[in-house]
């Protein structure tokens, strides 16, 4: 049973608490006083009279009323059992502290299962986790020391991982952090039901994510586009990579699109903000604290120094953040305030002689300001304040805050290094709406960040939910199946051993279409193939013949995935004689080959693959393609559903792009041919989504605009056996010659 939203909410900001345990429920105790926590707070233990001066209960039963929160710190057995007392007393919520469930295997799963079943339908965070942290209204479900500190508004910050979450609450970095809360093993909400939860209370501004994997990837889009709708942006720092189905990826897609990818491809489809680290998670959740997503990439920094003004303009570039021109009005501005002496550009290095001025500074930065960028910048580090004065520096603070009074444009004070931002000037700048950014390379990557989110909220209503995983099934309803063609029966259809290399998926019996199936299997969705013929070797020179040279032969074989290392192709022969002598240099692979006539005059070669991945379903991986896949990494992953605009989209982004669009004079590619090849594999791919495990078509040849495109190599592997028919669409089959038919 689901969790109630009421649940989350009532142990998130409640009005008592109830506190199960030894030193650490102790603690809890300690710390929500420490914090100022107005409600009632009550001890709970068999054999203590009181614990921290109030007094204690002896058991559930005997509580006033049931808690809206409460924190279980006892070993796990105990920890079942007052779950399901409280879960009968109609408690809110509660956070379960002990190990020893799932995380450690064996009985531990067992046990937790128990814990699940115990809380029923109240809200249950953990086990295994450290606790819950609640600055806007002084609740610490937390058992330790704590760096934070109440505030009014500020940033929410979810994770997997207590330490992490506890180094977060000791930053100097100025960030107002207003909730944490840890998850544990998430036996029973899951972070997205916590970001949901979260999304409800007005005063979080933004909401930072640990993440060490999900358990339902499409309820968590679903719930971070109402974050993205609701303007409360997301920041992930995903932490470690599964392996999840690694030892049954031999496709060219696998490589391409490992679980990594597959996050990355979630968090760009949702908006939400990737970072590296936690330094990069605090500077970006301030950053958006501060200014919220912002409308686009334009930035204007301000310095007295070129060197740093350098810095920044080097900085940027990578970042594809744009330092236009600084706009006519401001220029004019600006030369009435700095004069004849220094050069007005964008980064602006304005000299030092109006340092220490506050009237002529406010008139720079207030003229600076009016260039109305995405965001304006004055770089400034304070020198130290155990060995050095700063006055001069707090003038030119003083400065640009009348400037922004002024204005209200969107910025910030960076300094180039973490520790050259005091805190009091900080605090100052929060106060009055500038982010106080610590780190150059962090505050831009920040910008970046947030006009992503930005543009993301622009084009929200395109945006769609991931859709949830089909159940993997050995093979389609029989009503539900148009075969394609008899070949299957015709062919060698046993499964491949393990000893080719391709164990089983998962504990999922599976079998792998040779090229000229999955070819077969294609082509009656709509993709366009080669023409060819499968024959045996002494039929090859005559089909060679048929069909008109140059051809290409291959060695036909459900165990040859990549057939250039294993010297199994040949370009390119002119002649009989020359696929003679290719048949019988590859006789030792196959007694069956293919002869396609061979394609030429393409622009570029594509890759386009679909690989199942346990969380994420069926995604989509789209690159340069070709011999050189691996090498090349010029790929981007689309998770499903997605659509023509999508697939534009990102063949956009790739680096091959340019030989698509017509590079140098050369002729541009048929890129309608090619989105129709790749709506192709898709429906083909969703037709067999409870079947499918791994697609490559490589490459798919993108001929001169007009002349369409013609996918030259294929590999499908599909779960179940290799008697189950192939799903194809209503009264579609291939033509005869990618049959096999002379």
């Amino acid at each position: 049973m689901a969790p109630t939203s009421d649940g989350l909410r009532r142990l998130f900001a409640p009005r008592h608490v109830a506190v199960f345990g030894g030193a650490q429920a102790a603690e809890v105790v300690r710390q929500c006083k420490a914090l100022g926590f107005a409600g009632a707070v009550w001890p709970v233990h068999p054999r203590h009279a009181e614990v921290e001066g109030l007094p204690c209960y002896p058991d559930v039963a005997s509580l006033p009323e049931a808690p809206d929160a409460s924190f279980i710190a006892v070993p796990r057995e105990g920890t079942v059992e007052i779950v399901r007392q409280l879960a009968a007393r109609g408690a809110g919520g509660v956070i379960c502290y002990a190990s020893g469930f799932a995380e450690v295997g064996g009985e531990g799963i067992k046990w937790q299962r128990r814990l699940v079943d115990a809380a029923g339908t109240m809200a249950l965070v953990g086990p295994n986790c450290y606790g819950m942290l609640n600055y806007l209204d002084g609740v610490a479900l937390w058992p330790d020391q704590h760096g934070g500190e109440r505030v009014g508004r500020g940033v929410a910050i979810v994770s997997q991982s207590g330490n992490i979450a506890l180094n977060l609450t000791m930053q100097r970095r100025n960030l107002p952090l207003a909730c944490l809360v840890t998850v544990g093993n998430k036996a029973g909400v899951g972070i997205e039901a916590i970001v949901d939860a979260l999304l409800q209370d007005e005063r979080i501004s933004a909401i930072g994510l640990h993440i060490e994997g999900l358990d339902d990837v499409a309820a968590f889009s679903q719930v971070a586009l109402r974050a993205l709708a609701r303007g409360v942006p997301l920041v992930a720092l995903k932490a470690g990579s599964s392996v999840l189905g690694a030892s049954t990826t031999v496709s060219h897609t696998g490589s391409l699109a490992g679980p990594d990818a597959l996050y990355d491809a979630l968090f760009r489809r949702l908006g939400i903000a990737r970072v590296p680290d936690p330094a990069a998670l605090i500077e970006t959740l301030k950053l958006l604290h501060v200014t919220g997503p912002l409308p686009g990439r334009r930035i204007v920094s301000a310095s007295c120094s070129g060197g740093e003004a350098s810095l920044v303009a080097d900085l940027a570039q990578p970042r594809d953040l744009d330092m236009p021109a600084i706009p006519a009005p401001a220029r004019q501005a600006l030369h009435a305030a700095l004069g004849d002496k220094v050069t007005l550009a964008n980064p602006l290095d304005y000299h030092t002689y109006i340092w220490g001025d506050l009237a002529a500074q406010t008139a720079c930065f207030a003229a600076l300001l009016q260039c109305r960028f995405d965001m304006h910048l004055l770089v400034l580090d304070f020198p130290r304040a155990d060995r050095c004065v700063s006055g001069a520096w707090q003038t030119t603070v003083d400065a640009f805050v009348a400037a922004h009074a002024v204005t209200g444009a969107s910025c910030a004070v960076v300094a180039s290094m973490p520790e050259g931002l005091p805190d009091g000037v900080a605090r100052q700048l929060l106060e009055r709406g500038i982010a106080p950014m610590q780190g150059l390379a962090e505050c831009l990557d920040a910008i970046g960040h947030a006009a992503g989110i930005g543009a993301a909220h622009a084009r929200l209503a395109q945006l769609q939910p991931v859709q949830p995983v089909q159940p993997m099934q050995a093979a389609q309803p029989a009503h539900a199946v148009q075969a394609v063609s008899t070949v299957l029966a015709a062919q060698d259809a046993r499964p491949v051993p393990a000893a080719a290399g391709m164990p089983q998926a998962a504990g999922v019996p599976f079998h792998d279409l040779d090229e000229v199936q999955a070819k077969q299997a294609l082509a009656a969705w709509g993709l366009a193939t080669a023409r060819g013929m499968r024959v045996p070797a002494s039929q090859a020179a005559q089909a060679a013949s048929d069909l008109g040279f140059p051809v290409v032969v291959k060695a036909v074989s459900r165990t040859l995935v990549h057939k250039t290392e294993a010297g199994a192709v040949r370009l390119n022969l002119r002649s009989a004689a020359e696929v003679d002598a290719a048949v019988q240099a590859m006789a030792a692979l196959s007694g069956q080959f293919l002869v396609e006539r061979m394609a030429q005059g393409a622009v570029a070669e594509i890759i386009v693959g679909l690989r199942r991945d346990a969380q994420f379903g069926l995604a989509l991986t789209l690159g340069a393609g070709g011999v050189l896949v691996e090498l090349l990494q010029d790929a981007q992953t689309l998770l499903l559903p997605a659509s023509r605009a999508d697939i534009c989209g990102a063949l956009a982004t790739l680096r091959c792009w340019p030989l698509l669009a017509g590079y140098r004079g050369r002729p541009a590619g048929d890129v309608e041919a090619l989105l129709d090849a790749v709506q192709a594999i898709l429906a083909y791919g969703q037709a067999q989504a409870g079947r499918l495990l791994e697609l490559d078509v490589n490459p798919v040849l993108v001929l001169p605009q007009g002349q369409g495109v013609v996918a030259v190599d294929a590999f499908v592997r599909l779960a179940g056996s290799a008697d189950d028919p192939i799903a194809g669409p209503q009264g579609r089959h291939p033509p005869a010659e990618q049959q096999g038919a002379p």
